[in-house]
């Protein structure tokens, strides 16, 4: 791909993405996007455009609907996208400024991707070059459901995105190659500088559990994190064992389903839903038990995994996240196969550890964290296309 010329300083990005602070459903893009901004130096400059609710809430932000704020040195703008006047409010700012970037958070969210874009091939916004962040939607896993709808989106909106300068934003050389699959002809970018992780894990709660396994889910029940397939497994399992589940009911259809898969469990299974966790609170949650279960269907990153494992508490999942490696030095347990079998098998083997096993393995995750962490080398995304666009070359962000 042929880059525009370079960009007089500073470099000017417009940021679109569906959810963001002080929002926290959206899970890691949310932390994603706040921890670009937080690394982008000064020679960046940052015009971010967000929804004025939660994902899924019906219920805008307290005095930002509509509002421009500043979050450092980042302008944030809250959009009500039911208000014509908002978007027209917004449009007559955003068409002023010259920028030198789109960076896009999501591939087919309608409003932070396929409108922004739209505006930019249609000239209504003068933005040269187009980075999109497709956020593992390009996964085998994400792929998986809605399949025919998405072959056909993929089909129709590559046509639109085929010409001009776009590039796009890979997390892991994993998720470059899934982008590559569905999308032949993409210039991709590896860059994991959206890791936002304290530096030290914690230690193991100075609990004790007793003969009791205590296992956890925390994230979105949604079709992709695969929750069903964990209530499944714990239907096979005659041995005591308790599962807390916290996130929000994203998709109400498949939680109904969760419902009917819980009323069928054995009664030495014990099964809870405990509601939303504050962003602070996930990792000292996460540190009250042996296990995270969590067989998605694949992520791009996967903060959940980075938090449980900060917290050491040990991840059970599968082989389709870039965590592979540092689950089997120590971290968990990675799944053979997406399967009852398979997942009820590594729950059966955990039943059959003594207190002071479990707790070494708890341990391990935590070792297996820390030295994971001590690799990443944080360069953000806008800074190295900044130095492409220059001519500069920029450090290679190392991939887990």
């Amino acid at each position: 791909m042929n880059s525009p010329p370079a960009p007089p300083h500073p470099f000017r990005v417009l940021v679109t993405v569906g959810t963001f602070e002080p929002g926290s459903r959206g899970g890691g893009p949310v932390r994603s996007v706040a921890n670009i901004l937080d690394s982008t130096s000064s020679d960046v400059k940052v015009t971010l455009v967000t929804r004025d609710r939660d994902l899924g809430s019906d219920v805008a932000y307290a005095g930002l609907s509509g509002k421009w704020v500043d979050r450092g040195l980042v302008r944030v703008f809250y959009l009500n996208t039911r208000s014509p006047r908002q978007w027209w409010e917004l449009w007559r700012k955003l068409r002023t400024t010259q920028f030198d970037l789109l960076y896009v958070n999501s591939l087919w969210d309608p409003i932070s991707s396929l409108v922004p874009i739209g505006a930019t091939r249609a000239h209504l916004l003068r933005i040269p070059q187009v980075l999109i962040a497709p956020r593992g939607e390009l996964s085998p896993g994400a792929l998986s459901l809605k399949v025919r709808k998405k072959a056909l989106f993929l089909k129709l909106w590559a046509r639109v995105l085929r010409g001009g300068h776009i590039a796009w934003h890979a997390f892991t050389e994993r998720e470059a190659t899934e982008i590559i699959a569905a999308i032949p002809w993409a210039d991709t970018i590896v860059n994991q500088s959206q890791v936002s992780l304290p530096d030290e894990a914690l230690e193991p709660a100075d609990v004790s559990f007793g003969q009791e396994v205590r296992l956890v889910y925390i994230g979105r029940i949604s079709p992709k994190k695969n929750l069903l397939l964990s209530l499944a497994a714990l239907k096979t399992i005659s041995t005591p064992v308790r599962l807390n589940i916290f996130g929000p009911l994203e998709d109400p259809q498949y939680w109904a389903s969760c419902l009917d898969a819980i009323q069928e469990l054995p009664k030495s299974v014990s099964v809870r839903y405990l509601g939303e966790l504050e962003p602070t609170r996930v990792r000292q949650e996460f540190s009250l038990y042996d296990a995270f279960l969590f067989p998605t269907l694949g992520e791009n990153f996967g903060h959940t995994i980075a938090e449980s494992l900060s917290a050491s508490c040990p991840v059970i999942c599968a082989d389709n996240t870039p965590w592979t490696q540092v689950l089997g030095a120590g971290g968990g347990r990675i799944l053979g196969e997406l399967s009852v079998q398979c997942l009820a098998s590594e729950i059966e083997m955990l039943l059959n550890l003594d207190p002071a096993e479990r707790a070494e393995r708890r341990r391990a995750a935590g070792r297996a964290f820390k030295e994971w962490r001590r690799g990443i080398v944080g360069y953000s995304i806008l800074d190295q296309l900044r130095h492409r666009y220059s001519g500069d070359p920029a450090d290679d962000a190392r991939t887990i």
